[in-house]
């Protein structure tokens, strides 16, 4: 079954730590919650709503013998839990250099609290010489529920070797070749057993004893196990014990604190007989988030720190995933990429355990599948965000420019009403090169109305229309486009965490985009689409992508 950590780097190391650099033993207490004995599989809470407790609190002061690499339990009592207390407490006394390794530690507990959103973390550091530098970090509780406990099951044919084969023989209490198969092995029926003999050779026989195995024989049966998976039923997945998607999504939340995330999870998968289960979450924003993709590692609800550029997580978010298909752009967007893998044989490459290759082809295209279906859940509330913004960016670009034009518009006026004052004089003016050049020039000219030229001037000349007046027209005209695209009610923001809505396809059917033309000839268009104005009159103008 599935063990929670690195196999040997965590508790382990931390003592033989400690022991290196300052000798002292470690300091042990630990209470287990009555019912969900193992740390995991139930709720923490009663059916009336109570937190279960233990009636036990283990004291324990460890230490080991380096030389003969043997636990030394140096002292170990129980006493009643008068106070309902429970949890698991390690004190580990340890000498390094805390200036160099300080955001690195900080970073694993950030990480931690997202793996384990069900603990309540919490870190104190005082500093002797400068208090100024003394802190302190916690992360609540955020989930009551827990993952639930991984079930041990038989090892599958694929996953063995001579070593495992020849323990399973030495323990077995089958009496025949045939029933230690079928029994000691998962995913072997009595016809495939029968198969699998009459494939090994004249030596095997169905009825002989597993002790009657010498090692020639052992070597030849593994062989052929590793070699005919195609016979066996997939590797059982109820040995692993996955955080859940639930949990992952509260524990996201309750530290990066995103704007938008979905979290998915990949049907279990197996590589050589070893049963594995990808979970995924993509976020965008939340506090101190960076530009681009920032990928965050769990192997066995580990956090991996160190090595990441060669993990199969990294590798697949910057080249394997197509960003901008899900109107997710990789550069700009601060998005947050969580994988979470559980395996009862984790492939980490090195002696470190700090990173997952990407070279079993089974795991990457799961992870693979996860974030795309975190992304394909995420695409229709970003195509929402991203029109909006494209309609806020137009709406800043049109209100900058509204001060030119209604000057150059006033100009324009001024201009045609000083003309009309000369001709009323008598004063004759030479006609402009460009209505000489009116014949050939590809431009058309303007066909103005003499009665609307007059009433224009007219009003101008009242004091009705002034640069004040078209600056204040065209800046209602560009916030009335912009309401009808919003909606009076709409959410803007793209936040589907905080309960936004997206607009269906109806609601934007009559909703054009604002573009500024001028329009010499009235256009045939109905009176109902046109937005009248004392100045102007705004017609829309479909415009092909």
């Amino acid at each position: 079954r599935q063990t929670r950590g690195k196999f040997g780097l965590g508790a382990k190391m931390a003592l033989i730590w400690s022991k290196k650099s300052t000798g002292v033993p470690i300091n042990i207490k630990t209470s287990h919650v009555k019912g969900v004995r193992g740390g995991g599989g139930g709720s923490l809470l009663t059916e009336d709503g109570k937190r279960k407790i233990g009636p036990k609190v283990s004291s324990c002061v460890l230490d080991i013998d380096i030389y003969k690499n043997q636990p030394r339990v140096i002292e170990h009592k129980q006493q009643d839990n008068k106070e309902g207390w429970i949890g698991t407490q390690m004190q580990v006394l340890v000498a390094g250099n805390w200036t160099t390794y300080k955001s690195r530690v900080v970073q694993y507990l950030q990480q931690l609290a997202i793996i384990t959103p069900y603990a309540k973390l919490e870190m104190a550091y005082s500093n002797r010489t400068d208090e100024k530098k003394a802190f302190n970090l916690q992360f609540d509780r955020r989930s009551e529920q827990m993952p639930a406990q991984a079930r041990e099951v038989k090892h599958h044919p694929s996953s063995v070797n001579n070593l495992l084969i020849q323990q399973l023989l030495e323990r077995t209490r089958s009496t025949t070749l045939l029933k230690f198969l079928t029994s000691d092995l998962s995913g072997i029926t009595a016809a495939v057993g029968k198969k699998l003999i009459d494939r090994l050779g004249s030596s095997f026989d169905a009825d002989m004893g597993p002790d009657e195995m010498d090692d020639k024989q052992i070597t030849r049966l593994v062989q052929c196990l590793r070699s005919t998976d195609n016979l066996f039923k997939s590797p059982d997945g109820g040995c692993l014990s996955p955080l859940g998607e639930y949990n992952l999504n509260l524990g996201i939340q309750k530290v990066v604190e995103p704007e938008i995330i979905a979290t998915a999870r990949d049907k279990p998968g197996a590589y050589d007989g070893h049963p594995f289960i990808v979970e995924a979450a993509v976020s965008l924003g939340g506090k101190d988030a960076k530009e681009g993709i920032t990928v965050v590692r769990f192997a066995n609800r580990i956090p991996l720190l160190f090595e990441g550029g060669a993990d199969v997580a990294t590798r697949v978010a910057n080249s394997k995933i197509k960003w901008s298909s899900y109107k997710i752009d990789h550069k700009r967007d601060k998005i947050g990429v969580f994988v979470s893998i559980v395996s009862t044989k984790v492939p980490f490459k090195g002696t470190g355990k700090e990173y997952i290759g990407d070279d079993i082809t089974e795991i990457q295209q799961s992870v693979k599948r996860a974030l795309q279906g975190c992304c394909q859940q995420l695409r229709a509330h970003l195509a929402k965000r991203n029109a909006l913004r494209d309609v806020k960016e137009r709406k800043s670009r049109l209100l900058k420019y509204i001060p030119d034009v209604s000057k150059s518009l006033f100009g324009i006026l001024e201009v045609m009403q000083k003309r009309k004052q000369e001709e009323s004089d008598g004063v004759v003016r030479p006609a402009s090169p460009r209505k000489r050049t009116a014949e050939w020039s590809p431009m058309k000219r303007i066909k103005t109305n003499e009665e609307d030229v007059s009433s224009i001037l007219d009003r101008m000349s009242k004091g009705e229309i002034s640069e004040q007046i078209l600056k204040q027209s065209l800046q209602e005209a560009v916030e009335i486009n912009a309401d009808a695209v919003f909606g009076v009610d709409g959410n803007d923001n793209g936040d589907t965490r905080k309960g936004g809505t997206t607009s269906t396809k109806d609601d934007n059917d009559d909703k054009q985009p604002l573009c500024l033309v001028p329009i010499y000839d009235e256009p045939n268009c109905p009176g109902s689409n046109v937005i009248r104005h004392p100045l102007f009159d705004f017609y829309p103008i479909n415009i092909s992508p």
